[in-house]
C-alpha cells in the first residue's frame, strides 16, 4: 500500500496526520490525495485549486520523480510507492 508524506507546515493545520505518513489506497496521484481529503476532510484544499489542478506553491513527487500531470493528478502509483506533498514557503 503507497505511503503519502507530509511536510511539517501541514501537520501544524491537520495534526491527526501521523508523522511516519499515511498509508493510502489509489493507484494515481489523484485517487491517493481523493483518499487522504476523504479520511482528513480538508486537506485537499491546502493541495489543489478548485479545479482539482496542483496549487503554484506545492509539488507532489512520487518516489524521486516530480509528477507530470499537474491537473489530471493521472501520475500512476506502485503498491510500493511513496508521495511526497511539499509546501513552498514565502514571506519576509
Amino acid at each position: 500500500m503507497p505511503v503519502a508524506r507530509f511536510t511539517p507546515h501541514l501537520h501544524r493545520f491537520f495534526p491527526s496526520l501521523p508523522r511516519e505518513g499515511v498509508r493510502v489506497d489509489g493507484v494515481t496521484v489523484r485517487e491517493v490525495l481523493n483518499e487522504l481529503d476523504r479520511r482528513f476532510p480538508g486537506l485537499a484544499g491546502y493541495l489543489v485549486d478548485d479545479a482539482g489542478a496542483v496549487r503554484k506553491h506545492v509539488n507532489i513527487f512520487v518516489g524521486n520523480a516530480l509528477i507530470r500531470d499537474r491537473v489530471a493528478l493521472s501520475d500512476p502509483v506502485s503498491e510500493t510507492a511513496e508521495i511526497f506533498f511539499f509546501q513552498a514557503l514565502s514571506g519576509g
